[in-house]
């Protein structure tokens, strides 16, 4: 049988699904190989994982007003979407 290796774009995908334990045990395994070698992607895992516990334990803090708004035109702008 031949491994097919994700990239990083599956990755971002699945990650949601990989930190709640619903996806496929084949993809699971092809993602923590992809996690051994991609520090692009283990950053995003570990920065998603503490943002889904600190929503979790309810230490998720109120952000100025406007806060949101400015943070998607820095985001935008960014991504070449202005």
């Amino acid at each position: 049988m031949v491994k097919i290796p994700v990239d990083c774009l599956q990755v971002f995908r699945e990650i949601s699904n990989y930190l709640e334990g619903d996806i496929a045990p084949e993809v699971r395994a092809k993602m923590e190989a992809h996690f051994k070698v991609c520090a692009h992607c283990t950053a995003v895992l570990d920065g998603s994982r503490n943002v889904v516990q600190l929503v979790g334990d309810g230490k998720a803090f109120d952000v100025p007003h406007g806060f949101s708004q400015r943070l998607y035109s820095k985001l935008d702008t960014h991504l070449g979407k202005k």
